[in-house]
């Protein structure tokens, strides 16, 4: 069994190796945890995954091979007191309907439950026969029996014998679109720390070496360790970026908390000669952008946010704008960026299977020299590394 679940981990493309899968049969022959399916989850989840995108996965192959098996919710049923459940029971069902409860075992709870699926034709809420929320059906969520089979859902009392489609870990593949904590997640392969500023951090192993040498309490103090990494973020802000600015704000509330370095600008379509800081004064204050490369020097890293979707005039001719009459196009201002500031990405909020539909996607992602990956983890996570490499 246990090599038939190496095997679906590999076929499912999470990287484990020969050396991980003995370490795990090392630690059972150790016995290491208790007999238990939620303790060998937890053991070969720490054994085989060492990149958090992959739990979800993990746990897809871990159901795969391991269904049917218990969980520690029947340990939980069974750590109930059998006097107090029988009051609570006997406040809910009649006389017939707790004489069937304890009659049926998990065999013939499991095989009903088949049988109910093939009658059931169509959603159910409440009752105490058909599968579906509320209700005193052994079988659904968010009601009461206690021998039920949860499918789905929020269980109501976790007294379920067995729990379905169990998946902690679901946000956190490689292709699904990125959630504020996901972002933080792959921000942080783009670090470079350093200490400078104010010397306000107890330096605890100086101070204990100065001490021993002198005699004294001799206290040591030192900057704080910061990400020293600096990071320029323009965001493509209207039109077709509207069914986007969910993710964006999550983006931008991730990138804020991980880059104390960070200044932000917003455009539309293409970064021309000017950008703003606040889209409700975007004609009135808006910031050149010789400004920009002038103040801000070529270690800053820099990130487009956008969907590269618009008309390929806006970004090869003068006037292609469609908000205003732009002196040069597009194509000549993101290049003066890209000259600058060599550390360069493009992230694209359109999965990426669909970027060949599209012909100004591509004039960007040639500008870009390839630099352009879609928004998620998989793909935020390639952005960094990229980024990584000037670091």
């Amino acid at each position: 069994m246990f090599l038939n679940f190496f095997d679906e981990l590999r076929a499912a493309r999470i990287p484990v190796t020969l050396k991980e899968h003995l370490t795990l049969l090392e630690a059972l022959k150790a016995d290491v945890i208790d007999r238990r399916v939620e303790d060998f989850y937890y053991l070969s989840r720490s054994a085989y995954v060492k990149d958090e995108a992959m739990l979800d996965r993990f746990d897809q192959v871990f159901g795969k091979v391991f269904q049917g098996l218990e969980t520690t919710y029947e340990e939980e049923t069974a750590e109930i007191p059998e006097d107090w459940l029988r009051q609570l029971a006997e406040a809910v069902f009649d006389e017939e309907e707790m004489k069937a409860i304890e009659e049926k075992g998990f065999d013939e709870i499991m095989e009903e439950l088949k049988k109910r699926l093939e009658e059931q034709e169509k959603r159910h809420e409440g009752g105490n026969k058909w599968i579906g929320t509320g209700g005193k059906s052994p079988f659904g969520n968010g009601g009461f029996n206690p021998a039920g089979v949860r499918i789905g859902g929020k269980g109501g009392q976790r007294k379920a014998i067995k729990v379905w489609e169990k998946r902690e870990f679901r946000n956190l593949d490689d292709d699904v679109e990125l959630g504020t904590r996901n972002i933080k997640i792959a921000l942080r392969r783009l670090r470079r720390f350093a200490r400078d500023g104010a010397e306000d951090e107890l330096d605890l192993q100086s101070t204990i070496r100065g001490t021993a040498n002198k005699g004294y309490l001799d206290i040591v103090m030192r900057p704080e360790r910061r990400n020293a990494v600096k990071v320029l973020i323009f965001f493509d802000i209207g039109g077709s970026m509207d069914g986007h600015i969910k993710t964006c704000e999550e983006l931008f509330s991730a990138a804020s908390s991980e880059f104390k370095n960070m200044e932000y600008f917003y455009f539309h379509n293409m970064p021309y000669e000017a950008v703003w800081k606040d889209n409700v004064r975007r004609w009135s204050e808006r910031v050149p952008m010789f400004d920009i490369l002038h103040k801000y020097p070529h270690d800053y890293k820099l990130i487009f946010v956008g969907d590269a979707s618009m008309s390929p005039y806006e970004i090869n001719y003068p006037g292609g704008s469609v908000e205003h009459w732009n002196e040069e196009p597009g194509e000549v201002w993101l290049r003066r960026m890209t000259d600058v500031y060599h550390s360069a990405v493009w992230l694209n909020p359109i999965p990426e299977k669909h970027w060949q539909y599209g012909q100004s996607v591509q004039m960007i992602r040639t500008l870009m020299e390839g630099r352009m990956y879609p928004l998620t983890l998989g793909g935020l996570d390639a952005a960094m590394r990229t980024l990584t490499r000037s670091v």
